[in-house]
């Protein structure tokens, strides 16, 4: 038998186990977890001025990001010290909200220290904007104080040092065989040339300084402008003479001819590791190359029978050809464009309620593609709003050429640019109460374009596509992301040629060459990006149908829209987890 004294000494040793000792290990690990967290931030807003900018954080408004090849070293050695800190906390003492945090916080981490391997920041040219287009930064600043203009002045008068550290990036990247396709680099030429002015006053970098608030003094405006003039002269077209100089007589020269990820050192492992990263899955290349062939057997079922439907005479590549060159498919000028993508864009906004119980506070406004990246850049796209609130989001369409800009996809295309797709998802993301800073403003692409691809789904319930065309319109734009994970495999990890994409693209899809040119262009410049909408899209179609099936007649859309979004983004395995949990609880009640 026990003696009384030993019971009572085993059961304050066991209280003391319960609560002294794990009461302040369960303390630490979220201490040091949200010091991490919490450092990680800083070093973010730090290390990526413009970033911050953009989210509001004014502290760097007079600084570029230091891309110098010491500098992006620095800033893997910090992540590697990051994860090392991160994995000597013990997750299972976390809280699990924490634990989600921790398991998402690991995954950014590990997936930016397994790509630097492969030193992509040494193909520092993209024709979709970079360098060359410093000026568009400013399309994601407050212009509202004095100060805002001095910071920018700031900024403009140390792009040389921008343009030196990316030619010293790129002639690495010659040097050690990884270079740009040709195919896209004898894009860039025509873009540096619009920095090439001749007065100060032509610079698209002094676009901010035409029209400057009431608020700033005669005198003030003045001062700025001049020396905004000045600035530009001295400092921004001499660097870009220097740009265009090293660009057209040294790298476009040794651009090569190749397009595929495959053909650069070690290119096969690369594209394995962006295919996992960029999906969130595990599935191959060759996997998803098979994945989109299914997808394009079946939505060309479903286009037959629209074309079956207005009794089209001829077959469907006739039919596609008939879309792309009948002029009632088309505006002849950018301003009617225009207003049809903002007309559309205030018809789909009140019908929002039908679908979501939670809407974003923040809105979104319609805005031209700068003419600089018009002609070689997609149809449309979108940027976050400020954190701040200063900016809204904004949702950019591409007015160039609208001769070969369709009607019938101007409905699919605005919701899933704007709402219910990423203005929505991103904006309630940024709007998400207790949660670490990178859950609010980072995330992961086969959730936020799979949802936006999910989205153009619901343009039926949102009391679109009532035309066929329209109709056709939304089935061509799934067919696009269809057709995606076909080229992108088929480019960077099958030895495609880009004409060979090309017509696989045209085979299929309504869009019009222009377009089709563009964007088979971005695949190649981004590789296995485009392989994360469709995956996305299926996934969150596959958790809505078994919601549907096993919760019949008590399955509630807006309640499952809410509680989709209502983590931000998620890895889609993760977000499987977090819907069965939901659907399980709704079973329960």
């Amino acid at each position: 038998m026990k003696h009384p004294v030993a019971h009572v000494f085993s059961a304050m040793l066991a209280a003391m186990l319960l609560t002294g000792f794990a009461g302040p290990a369960k303390a630490d690990a979220t201490s040091d977890f949200d010091t991490l967290l919490a450092d990680f931030w800083e070093s973010r807003m730090v290390n990526f001025p413009t970033f911050a900018s953009s989210l509001g954080d004014r502290r760097f408004n007079d600084q570029w990001t230091d891309q110098s090849i010491n500098a992006i070293d620095d800033r893997q050695a910090e992540r590697r010290e990051f994860l090392r800190r991160l994995y000597a906390i013990d997750s299972k003492a976390l809280s699990e909200d924490n634990q989600l945090n921790y398991e998402l916080f690991r995954r950014n981490l590990q997936s930016d220290v397994d790509s630097h391997q492969f030193k992509g920041y040494l193909i520092p040219f993209s024709h979709r904007g970079g360098v060359q287009t410093l000026n568009q930064t400013a399309s994601r600043l407050r212009f509202t104080t004095v100060q805002d203009y001095e910071d920018w002045l700031l900024r403009m008068s140390k792009v040389d040092a921008v343009v030196e550290q990316t030619i010293a990036r790129a002639e690495r990247g010659r040097k050690e065989g990884l270079i740009a396709p040709a195919i896209l680099m004898q894009r860039i030429p025509a873009q540096i040339a619009t920095q090439l002015v001749e007065a100060g006053i032509e610079s698209p970098f002094y676009e901010e300084f035409e029209e400057m608030p009431d608020t700033i003094s005669a005198a003030d405006q003045e001062r700025l402008r001049a020396s905004a003039i000045a600035t530009i002269e001295k400092v921004v077209v001499p660097a870009y003479r220097s740009l265009s100089r090293y660009f057209e007589q040294t790298y476009l020269p040794a651009s090569r001819d190749s397009v595929g990820l495959s053909n650069l050192p070690h290119g096969d492992r690369w594209y394995e590791l962006l295919t996992r990263n960029y999906t969130t899955t595990q599935m191959t290349p060759d996997d998803i190359h098979r994945l989109g062939l299914d997808e394009v057997r079946r939505i060309r079922d479903e286009m037959q029978l629209i074309i079956d439907e207005v009794e089209f005479d001829g077959d469907f590549q006739a039919f596609l050809n008939f879309l792309r060159t009948d002029p009632q498919f088309y505006y002849d000028n950018a301003d009617d464009l225009y207003n049809a993508y903002l007309a559309t864009s205030k018809r789909i906004d009140p019908e929002l309620v039908k679908l979501f119980g939670h809407l974003p506070r923040m809105p979104y406004g319609v805005k031209p593609i700068p003419a600089a990246t018009a002609p070689d850049t997609t149809t449309a796209y979108y940027s976050r709003p400020a954190a701040d609130g200063s900016r809204a989001g904004t949702y950019w369409v591409n007015l160039y050429m609208p001769e070969v800009r369709p009607k019938y996809e101007i409905e699919v295309l605005s919701v899933h640019e704007a709402m219910p797709g990423h203005h929505l998802q991103l904006a309630l993301q940024q709007e998400l109460g207790d949660m670490p800073e990178f859950r609010r403003f980072l995330g992961f692409t086969a959730f936020v374009e799979g949802w936006g691809l999910y989205s153009e789904s619901l343009g039926h319930d949102l009391g679109l596509y009532k035309d066929p065309y329209s109709h056709f319109g939304a089935l061509t734009y799934e067919m696009w992301r269809a057709v995606r994970l076909v080229v992108d495999t088929g480019l960077h990890y099958k030895g495609w040629t880009r004409q060979q994409a090309i017509d696989f693209f045209k085979d299929n899809a309504a869009k019009t060459e222009h377009d089709i040119v563009n964007e088979i262009d971005r695949y190649i410049g981004n590789p296995g990006q485009a392989l994360a909408y469709k995956i996305g899209q299926l996934k969150i179609l596959a958790i809505r149908a078994s919601a549907e099936a096993q919760l019949g007649d008590d399955f509630d859309i807006r309640a499952f829209h809410d509680h989709l979004l209502g983590a931000g983004a998620l890895p889609l395995d993760l977000l499987q987890q977090r819907m069965d949990t939901w659907i399980a609880a709704q079973l329960s009640e």
